[in-house]
Formats: C-alpha cells, structure tokens, sequence
C-alpha cells in the first residue's frame, strides 16, 4: 500500500469497542507498520469510561497482541502514538475537554489542525455524537475534518434522511465518509478495473449479452453476539440495504467519466435509482432453525441468545431486482444473502446468454452451457470465466472449464478491508464511501418491503436457504 497522508489526530469514539479492537486499530497499526503514516497520525480513544492513557493503552496493545503482532512492536506503537479521552455523560463540558485536549496533542505533536473523527458506536448513538460534535465547533479547523460513520445510517428512509439533515447542518458532504467496509475489497476496486480497462468485457456488459446477475453473500456463522442489534434490524437492513446494493451498483453502474469519487458516485446514484419497485412476489424471507455447521449441531435463530422466542426477524433474504434503463431492460438480478448457510462466500455470478446456434446436436450434447464470470470477494479473492472446450478423445464431449485469476496466487499481500478505507480517509479520498443520495436511494427501493406484511420460511441451519427461494430464481 502507498499514500501520502498528512499529519492528523484520528479520533475513534467507542476506542474500547468490538469493532475498533478487532478492525480500526490493527489497521491504523499496519498503515504505520507499511510507512504510509509517516507524516504523523496520533490516536485518541473516545468513550465514557473512566480510563487514563495507560489503562487504554494496555487494552490496545493486548488487542494487537491478540492479532499476533508482536509484544515489544505494539507496546513500542501504542505508547508513542495512543492517548485517551473521556466524555463521560457527553455534556457541553466533556466535549470542550476533548477540544482542549485535542489541541494540545496538535500543540505537543507539531501538528496542524487535521482531525479525523471515527464514530465507532451503536447506530442510536450517531445522531447525539454528531450533534455534540457540531455544537462543540468541532466539525470545522484551520485544517481539515473528517467525520466517518459506520453502517448502519438510518433504519428506514424516514430515519435516514433525518440523520442526512441532522449530519449535513454540522458538516458537507465532502466531510462525510460513510463506511461500507465491503467496498474495501480489493476485488471490489478491481471490478472498475474489470469492467472499464478491458473492452472485451465492457462491449458484452449489457442486455444483448448478458442473461441474469446474482450476488451472493453467505454466512456460515450465527447472530453470535449480535442478537441485541439483529432482533431490530435483519437481514434486509444489515446486509441486502448496505452491502449488496452496493454491489449492484458497481455492477449495474455506466461508465464514470474519470476515476474520481464524485463521478464514479453519479453513475452509482443513477443505477440505484433505475431499479423498478420491488414486488413482494419477489422476494423470500427465511429464517433458520436448528441444524448442522461442519457437522457439529447448531441451535435455531429462535434459541439463540438475546432472541425472542417468537422472533420473526428474518436472517435470510432472496429477491429479484429489475433496472429499468436501457442497458439492463429484462435482466433480473438476484440478490442473495443469510445466516447459517453452508459456507462462508461472497460471490458475484455474472450469466451470458447463450449461443444463439447450437450446431453440435448431432453429437449428442443436449445443451450448450452459458459462459458465466463469477468475481469471488471472499474466502479466496479472484475472479473465474467459465467456458466451453472439447474434451480429447472420442467420443465428442464438451467440457466446461474455467479460467481464473486468485489474488493469493500472484500477490503476496492482499490489505485487509479496514487499511484500505482507513488510507483513504487519511487522504481524502471518497471514492470508496457511499453518499447521502445513495443512501436515500437504497432506502427508498427497502422500505417498502420494510412496512409490509411477509410470510417468513424456516431453512434448517447448514441449509442453502428455504425452497422458496430456489424457486424465486427458476422461475426466470
């Protein structure tokens, strides 16, 4: 990784949490490690409890420790470049003392006023951080500021314009970095590469070409500890509104007219809202029930810890998207995801039609099979194009073979999600961060499905989803 940052604070509220222990700090370890912080970034842990730099420091070097970075090289890290602040009960005072000790690490450090705040919190905690942020005259330095919130933003449309409105008085846009750590992928970025650098792809990448899409992201684990957030969110809201949109959207996207984030966003906005309303005929909720993962028994969503026992919070969802523009006019995508399924695949399955001439049925071959491009974002990172060859030998038989790219097999070192994103903050870059529009756009498309009434299909754990749902799909 490179990049030229500038000196900064990066300040992380809720610094003690799941997320910034296992995600933000390994990554801003490894930007430093990689030398692409050179110009100096100090962090400052947020959060109410009564701690001091050394008690901090202590849980972010055991946090490091844990990653397998070595003892004496996290310690070294977390003592020259970590401090601690609490707000306590977020009043007006706490905030003025976390400007004023703001200030005099800028002042302690030689830096300027360049300042990265990272709201690593529950979602029902943005809205009173950022507004604390703003009536503390935070938003704004001699430098620049930086406000980055995590997903989910807003639960429905109504409560993400409202966050939108309440974010946009303290701060632009141009400020704002909403995170959707899938974007980080370098799967994700290459597929703008994929698409737009090679014209082969590009010409095919429309109708005329191309039969269906389906994007796929499974999970073999459970809700884990999540039960808390996942009885009031979803499937729907936790991955189909965020990440599988997003997904889309880079798939379904025209082409931007440079690499720059504002034009890549357009064509992004555009293809959002392309897409016809959704029919409630086209989609399946499911939600799993008792069964088996790698062979070892796994409870039912309904047994799970902190989950009601007559929950129906839908862990898996299956729906068909249509994009009403004229370069995907009649081609379905079919958008994929749940709990508890068999393995653990993020995977973009991207279907040609057919030959239209099938000139080898005095063979014995029934069937042409369609070329197909699979883009795996995870577990092994790659992409697959899938075609027809001749098997040696007789008698005549068709092969279907594929030919691929797997990031591990030519680069040593793929970033993790987070140093990507974290890099890209530091720089100012957006491209890799979804808008206000984008956000309102998907909502407006989930909300609906949101407010309706649904029937929920029970999949046994270990289980690729309900029926139902491979019969959504053949049924196109």
């Amino acid at each position: 990784m490179s990049g030229a940052t500038e000196p900064a604070v990066f300040i992380i509220f809720g610094a003690t949490g799941d997320l910034a222990r296992r995600k933000i700090l390994p990554a801003l370890y490894e930007l430093y490690r990689q030398k692409c912080t050179d110009a100096g970034c100090v962090i400052l842990g947020v959060t109410r409890e009564q701690l001091d730099d050394e008690r901090f420091r202590k849980i972010a070097c055991d946090t490091l420790t844990e990653e397998g970075i070595p003892v004496a090289d996290a310690r070294a890290w977390v003592n020259r470049f970590l401090f601690f602040q609490s707000i306590e009960a977020g009043t007006p005072a706490d905030y003025q003392a976390l400007t004023t000790r703001i200030e005099l690490l800028e002042q302690k450090f030689d830096f300027p006023q360049n300042r990265v705040f990272y709201i690593s919190l529950p979602p029902g905690a943005f809205a009173s951080t950022v507004q604390s942020l703003g009536e503390a005259d935070l938003a704004t330095s001699t430098g620049w500021t930086r406000l980055v919130i995590e997903k989910p933003f807003g639960h429905d449309l109504e409560s993400a314009c409202e966050l939108n409105a309440l974010v946009h008085r303290y701060f632009k846009e141009s400020q704002i970095y909403r995170i959707d750590h899938y974007l980080g992928k370098e799967t994700v970025q290459n597929l703008l590469v994929f698409r737009f650098a090679n014209a082969m792809f590009e010409t095919l990448w429309n109708r005329d070409h191309i039969e269906s899409v389906e994007i796929t992201v499974a999970e073999s684990l459970g809700v884990e500890r999540r039960a808390g957030y996942y009885e009031t969110a979803g499937a729907l809201r936790d991955m189909v509104q965020s990440h599988l949109t997003q997904l889309l959207a880079l798939v379904a996207m025209e082409v931007p007219s440079s690499i720059e984030a504002n034009a890549i966003r357009v064509e992004k906005i555009k293809a959002l809202k392309a897409i016809a309303p959704v029919r409630m005929d086209d989609v399946v909720f499911g939600q799993y029930t008792a069964g088996r993962i790698d062979g070892k028994k796994v409870p039912g969503y309904r047994e799970e810890p902190g989950v009601a026992p007559d929950s129906c919070t839908e862990t898996f969802v299956a729906l068909k998207l249509e994009i009403d523009n004229w370069r995907w006019q009649g081609v379905p995508f079919f958008l994929r995801t749940g709990k508890r399924m068999p393995k653990r695949l993020t995977q973009i399955e991207i279907k040609f039609r057919r030959a239209p001439v099938w000139m080898f049925r005095s063979t014995g071959t029934e069937e042409l099979n369609r070329n197909t491009l699979l883009v795996t974002l995870q577990p092994d990172e790659g992409f697959s194009l899938f075609f027809d060859v001749k098997a040696p030998g007789e008698p005549f038989r068709m092969q279907r073979l594929p030919l691929h790219f797997n990031y591990a097999e030519v680069f040593s070192a793929i970033p993790e999600a987070y140093q990507t994103l974290l890099l890209d903050v530091l720089m100012g870059d957006q491209t890799l961060f979804v808008h206000a529009d984008e956000v309102e756009a998907s909502w407006a498309l989930y909300t609906p499905l949101l407010e309706s009434s649904r029937a929920l299909y029970p999949y046994a754990a270990g289980a690729p989803g309900p029926a139902e749902a491979e019969r959504l799909s053949a049924r196109y």
